[in-house]
């Protein structure tokens, strides 16, 4: 197997997620159902070891596969990779057989040349458009695959900023973003990649394959046990766009509250935006509540999507999902990481529902750490110094480390460490490991290192409001008042307060739960005796 086709009316012959990644199946599976998915391409998890070791074979598999993808893309949505009329641009993703958040890479816009940038200004008559998608490419090529330093591009914004007299990119007009895409060229050595859409295709795929290997991505299958996995597949996927103005956006949503377990959905949502400013944390997006009241009729049907999704797979589902002028499109579903409690609580509400049984609950929950399982909550913390979005339950209290390297020392000499950041990175996924809990200044729960603290069963509290965190200082500021290196911090994940000192930490079994499944066991005892 070397490609596989999703979506587009294309009946796609099954495939396993051992064989093109939990992504990919996702994709297919919504497509067949009819959920509204933007059509794709995968190359195989097989191809993912040989390209890393440079095998000639295992590159000309990977591209023709490139081919007759890019092909199919532009029979389906009748546009041309890289053309100057009708351009089709691509999002490169990665996706392994188990989900890993944030783990590896993705590049987004590919195809969007100098040339594709005015056939972008034709279709939709918005020059700024364009050249935002054309200053995102830059940027997102230039880090992911040629492996320059994000703190450049980041400075050369801050620059365009403030010559410009405005505090976000989002009003920065098209032709400020036209300079600030020249200023990003500048940065890198355009080896001819720039106005080549196949080169950028074929290299950022084997970007996205090498993402494998990276230290974040093995640190994290070693974490969670996931060493025997065997690769990445990559899809390619044709670009929706959510920064085409305030009709559009991006957004993730969660089919249950997968921080406390309660049966409600969680939506977040960013307008005018690319998905990865989202899931990346540096922003702090909006509730689901702003969405019904800007675009009722996508909320509906989100809602709806959301409610199909987890029928469908019989598990609450992690939904990233873009807005493109007015339109949704459902660019993943997956099963959503939880916090150990809220394990517990979905399991028992799904076999209530009747969507598994009793022994799938067991089986799901083998895994559990019995400690974990435990309500939380800080005995008279005093008032709180700062508030934010309770991303992950549970409480905690340590002293303040302002990066990973710092909260292992703290850690290794025997104090409980919060974890402050400015965002949420998945790069900080060692300090997550040592930390009792999580603070940051900006980014929302479904942001991916929100979702591995949840995983983790590390308190989480993120999008601070007020709250500056300077890592390179070892302070951070709120209120007035200066939060120092080493200082003790309470947190409580669930209400989302961050106090000063150290709160006493009260633990409660979940006794009606556990004696729930107690009950299970003994049902099914009998049944393995006989």
């Amino acid at each position: 197997m070397t490609v596989v086709f999703i979506g587009g009316g294309q009946k796609a012959a099954a495939s396993a997620a051992d064989e093109i990644g939990g992504k990919a199946a996702g994709l297919a599976a919504m497509a067949a159902a009819g959920v509204p998915v933007p059509p794709a391409f995968v190359l195989p998890i097989s191809l993912c070891a040989g390209i890393n070791a440079g095998d000639r074979e295992a590159a000309r598999t990977m591209e023709d596969g490139l081919r007759k993808g890019i092909a199919f893309l532009e029979h389906t949505t009748g546009k041309r990779f890289g053309d100057r009329r009708a351009p089709l641009l691509v999002s490169v993703r990665s996706g392994a057989e188990r989900s890993m958040p944030g783990m590896m890479d993705t590049v987004l816009d590919v195809g969007a040349s100098s040339g594709a940038v005015g056939g972008l200004t034709r279709m939709t008559g918005d020059p700024r458009f364009a050249w935002d998608c054309r200053q995102r490419f830059i940027e997102s090529y230039a880090t992911v695959v040629l492996g320059e330093d994000r703190a450049h591009f980041a400075a050369a914004l801050r620059r365009m900023l403030a010559a410009e007299k405005v505090q976000d990119e989002r009003d920065l007009d098209g032709e400020a973003l036209e300079r600030l895409a020249a200023s990003y060229q500048s940065l890198t050595e355009d080896g001819g990649w720039l106005e080549d859409p196949v080169r950028q295709l074929s290299s950022a795929a084997r970007a996205v394959y090498g993402s494998w290997m990276s230290e974040r991505a093995q640190a994290y299958r070693h974490l969670h046990g996931l060493d025997d996995l065997k690769g990445t597949a990559v899809t390619v996927q044709a670009m929706v766009f959510g920064n085409r103005g305030l009709s559009s956006g991006a957004g993730v949503a969660f089919s249950r509250n997968t921080s406390t377990g309660e049966a409600q959905q969680v939506v977040e949502v960013l307008f005018d935006v690319q998905g990865e400013e989202v899931v990346s944390g540096r922003r702090t997006p909006l509730g689901g509540e702003v969405l019904t009241r800007v675009m009722p009729k996508i909320g509906a049907q989100l809602r709806d999507i959301l409610r199909r999704v987890e029928l469908a797979f019989h598990d609450v589902q992690d939904v990233e999902f873009t807005i493109e002028a007015g339109r949704l499109w459902i660019l993943q579903t997956r099963s959503a990481k939880r916090s150990p409690l809220a394990a517990l609580r979905i399991a028992i509400d799904l076999v209530h529902e009747g969507l598994i049984t009793p022994q799938e609950a067991l089986r799901r929950l083998a895994s559990l750490n019995a400690d974990a399982l435990t309500r939380t909550r800080l005995d008279a913390p005093g008032v709180a110094v700062a508030r934010g979005i309770g991303a992950s339950a549970g409480v905690a209290a340590g002293r303040v480390a302002f990066d990973s390297a710092r909260a292992a020392q703290q850690a290794s000499a025997g104090d409980p460490v919060i974890l402050m950041r400015p965002d949420t990175s998945t790069a900080d996924v060692v300090g997550f490991v040592v930390a009792a809990g999580i603070v940051t200044a900006q980014g929302g729960r479904t942001a991916h290192a929100a979702l591995v603290a949840r995983q983790m069963g590390k308190p989480a509290v993120v999008g601070c409001e007020g709250l500056v965190v300077d890592p390179d200082a070892r302070a951070a500021h709120v209120d007035g008042r200066t939060i120092s290196e080493g200082d003790w911090m309470s947190i409580d994940g669930d209400n989302g307060a961050v106090y000063r000192g150290r709160a006493a930490i009260v633990r409660e079994r979940p006794a009606a739960e556990l004696a729930e499944l107690d009950r299970w066991r003994s049902e099914a005892t009998p049944l393995l005796v006989r």
